[in-house]
């Protein structure tokens, strides 16, 4: 089997998102994805992956790994890793449908037939703009089937027993951000405090610990006021407190993780197994998280799960992107014995994911399996190709 050619595809309705498909000249094809800053991925895998890959034998994943990141920006999760993270994620589908496998039997079979999930409480258009990030990006002013956001700042029972009716028993939210964009994560008032802090305390005293919370912080804090922020949530039991600080300086975050006693989560933001390294060697971790369209794809993250169970910590799979990446997370995530659970966001889950790919790992009294079929089990709709708003780019 040879790459005949690679395919990226990026569509105006979703512009932070990039498809990519890779053909061969015995006419199967594989689908890899990634998310943020499209067309500087575009122009790595068009510009350095393809000209290497196409003519070469896409099953010898391993082989082609250092090749398809190149020889810069294999640190952190850059244009040359997210590109390549898609390629990956391509390549392996590719070797499921060559085989007739599904992707998780590829990676030595399940260790469990689905997995628990966790809503990320966004809307139908969180982050659809580009490149904004922070709360002129949260959509609030769209309406979809589950408004997510705007239920856990103003309406977070409601929220909480809406999930609950779906057997849906963990969810993320991130009311502090308002708070955060005031100062620049310098201060954080004690009116704000307050305010921000109401999501948690409505849901605990209605509900109890009948639902898991995590709290979203965004990187968005200075040291001083994230350990201030998670000395107040500890009081809530949350499952765990996300990216308290920006992710570019790791003995800061070792400071927070030991100036309080909740559970601190980081790392869908790094690359490879060097990154997640210098994350587990700070011991003060609760949990590790991981996108794999962003870090290396499937082949990097089964390498990062194993690191983290050498640490005795588990790991979860992100999931504020898209399809190709929640499909491929779980796959991962159903063959790892240290993963619990699996990030989805249901209004995209129940909102555009569909419109994009032919089938959707099946979500059934909150835990989700994979689609039915070889390697990933899905592809494009025919209607995609077919899209106005759609832009296609090709390497042979």
């Amino acid at each position: 089997m040879k790459v005949l050619g690679i395919d990226t595809i990026r569509i105006e309705e979703f512009p932070n998102l990039l498809l990519v498909e890779i053909k061969t000249n015995e006419g199967l094809i594989g689908l890899g994805e990634t998310f943020y800053g499209p067309m500087s991925a575009e122009a790595h895998i068009h510009e350095i992956i393809a000209p290497y890959l196409v003519g070469k034998n896409p099953l010898d994943i391993e082989k082609h790994q250092k090749k398809i990141i190149g020889y810069t920006g294999f640190v952190g999760s850059s244009a040359e890793r997210r590109g390549s993270s898609a390629v990956d994620i391509a390549l392996w589908d590719l070797w499921g449908k060559a085989t007739s496998q599904p992707i998780y039997n590829l990676l030595g079979g399940k260790v469990r037939d689905n997995i628990r999930v966790y809503n990320t409480c966004a809307g139908s258009h969180y982050i659809r703009k580009l490149p904004i990030q922070g709360t002129r990006n949260f959509g609030l002013e769209k309406k979809g089937k589950y408004e997510d956001l705007d239920a856990f700042l103003n309406s977070p029972v409601e929220l909480a027993n809406s999930l609950l009716e779906m057997d849906i028993n963990a969810m993320k939210i991130w009311p502090f951000d308002f708070a955060a964009e005031k100062s620049q994560g310098q201060y954080i008032s004690s009116l704000d405090m307050k305010k921000s802090l109401e999501p948690f305390e409505k849901i605990r005293d209605s509900l109890g610990n009948k639902i898991d919370i995590m709290a979203e912080l965004h990187s968005l804090w200075n040291k001083p006021q994230a350990i201030k922020i998670c000395k107040e949530l500890e009081k809530f039991d949350l499952m765990w407190i996300e990216d308290p600080v920006f992710m570019d300086h790791l003995s800061t975050l070792g400071e927070v993780c030991k100036a309080t006693s909740a559970p601190i989560s980081v790392g869908e933001t790094r690359g490879g197994r060097a990154d997640y390294r210098s994350l587990l060697e700070l011991n003060g971790l609760s949990q590790v998280i991981m996108d794999i369209s962003w870090g290396g794809g499937i082949s990097e993250a089964r390498k990062v799960s194993s690191m983290t169970e050498v640490w005795h910590l588990p790991i979860a799979f992100h999931d504020c992107t898209g399809p190709v990446t929640l499909t491929a997370s779980t796959h991962l995530a159903l063959s790892n014995a240290n993963c619990h659970i699996q990030e989805i966001v249901r209004a995209f889950y129940y909102g555009w994911y569909s419109d994009l790919v032919t089938d959707l790992p099946p979500i059934n009294k909150g835990y989700i399996d994979v689609p039915n079929g070889s390697g990933l089990g899905l592809s494009l709709q025919n209607d995609v190709y077919k899209r106005s708003d759609v832009h296609i780019k090709s390497s042979t």
